[in-house]
């Protein structure tokens, strides 16, 4: 069995990954990023389309160039790459953590590490979590394989489509199933407004007049060997109604119906997750509820961009710097989902060290106001131009927005919209 020591070891060679790595790196730190696929990049070695490292590197970017970007920085800054790695269990040990991984070149490899951050993003939901009725014949496809089929291994996965939610993942694929010549039918969304980027959906279906039905499901998959054509139902007070269904004649289906973080390996480990975002529960430095464990990127909520994620994990890996040289804060408030809030990330805040905060409503509303209480004292307050629940907004907190709160260790900060 082979063995290493570090400082501190990243699961996950992603976006939130590497920019994690780089800034323990940076700080001085010995770290080894460990990754189960045979390169760096994650996701984005698949999204071929251009929209990141606008915030991140103040130039667009595609998904790959976006990635190449860190790699370097990876390599440049002497860090350790795991790669066709994949870790079984973190386990305590007296010097901090061990990791035993395992790969084909190196059989069993046991990382021994001060504190560990947990970047591993997160999964596709697939046609089994949402239940569609119906027969099982081929066609079916999570719209991130269909991606991969098409961007990397250059294959069509079909000719005739359906994408099942408007997620930025099946936006993004309608547009590049229209371009490599098949023919989109249409978008099916369950929900009374778009699951995606709003920027997606302007350029992905309006732009190639591509048909988005809201408050639709399908209903039904039919076909023998490949599928044939869909059912597609309207709601009814969250009911399908079958007198106003109509069929898609199509032979192939993408699914584009959410994603879960990769959160197995953090429940071994001990780690509460959040029954909300299914990601760990983190403190106002990243932590989760095991000391020496951070959460950070997709694994923890589910971000809109890769430059947010990115942006995340570096503050992650600066924290897990910071706890290694015991300076921990002296104290925290916890935050709490008000009124049209789903959840706010990360769930405590550093009033001595105030930093960003990431949220995201239940409601979709313009000209809606997001409203700070503290003890039920008005503390921040910012007009929002428009909101949604596909949209996540971020909050940057001063000290000058805090200095004046007098927040006691038992204080709540309460975020909502209104």
């Amino acid at each position: 069995m082979h063995e290493r020591t570090y400082d501190v070891a990243v699961i996950g060679g992603g976006a939130a990954g590497m920019a994690a790595a780089v800034e323990v790196r940076r700080q001085g730190l010995s770290c080894a990023i460990v990754e189960r696929e045979n390169q760096l990049g994650g996701i984005l070695m698949q999204c071929i389309h251009n929209g990141f490292g606008v915030q991140e590197f103040k130039k667009e970017l595609s998904g790959p160039e976006f990635a190449e970007e860190f790699m370097d920085m990876v390599a440049d800054a002497g860090t350790d790459v795991f790669l066709s790695t994949t870790v079984d269990s973190i386990e305590e040990s007296e010097q901090g953590k061990e990791l035993y991984c395992y790969s084909r070149k190196n059989g069993v490899v046991k990382l021994n590490a001060q504190a560990v951050i947990l970047a591993m993003g997160c999964r596709e939901r697939n046609r089994g979590n949402i239940r569609t009725p119906g027969t099982r014949p081929a066609g079916v496809f999570t719209a991130g394989l269909a991606q991969r089929l098409v961007n990397v291994e250059g294959y069509i996965p079909g000719k005739n489509v359906v994408i099942v939610g408007s997620g930025d993942i099946g936006l993004i694929m309608a547009r590049r199933m229209t371009w490599v010549g098949a023919k989109v039918h249409g978008v099916v969304e369950i929900q009374p407004y778009p699951a995606g980027l709003t920027r997606n959906i302007v350029q992905c279906l309006n732009d190639f007049e591509i048909p988005l039905y809201l408050s639709h499901v399908v209903s039904r998959i039919e076909g023998k060997n490949r599928v044939e054509k869909v059912t597609v139902s309207p709601l009814v007070n969250g009911i399908p109604d079958e007198d106003q269904s109509f069929e898609i004649p199509c032979d192939t289906l993408l699914l584009s119906v959410g994603l879960v973080p990769e959160n197995e390996l953090s429940e071994n480990a001990g780690v509460e997750i959040s029954p909300i975002t299914s990601g760990a529960v983190v403190d106002s430095t990243m932590m989760t509820s095991v000391p020496g464990i951070f959460s950070c990127g997709n694994v923890l909520h589910v971000h809109d961009l890769a430059d947010y994620a990115a942006e995340e994990a570096r503050r992650t890996g600066a924290y897990a710097v910071a706890w290694l040289q015991n300076k921990k804060p002296a104290r925290q408030l916890r935050i709490k989902a008000g009124a049209n809030v789903r959840y706010v990330s990360p769930g405590m805040i550093n009033p001595e060290l105030p930093d960003k905060l990431y949220l995201r409503t239940l409601i979709v509303k313009n000209n809606a106001q997001l409203v700070m209480k503290l003890n039920n004292n008005i503390v921040k307050e910012r007009k929002l131009s428009h909101v949604q629940p596909s949209e996540m907004v971020s909050v940057k907190l001063t000290k000058k927005d805090v200095e004046d709160w007098h927040a006691e260790s038992d204080s709540v900060l309460e975020v909502s919209v209104q």
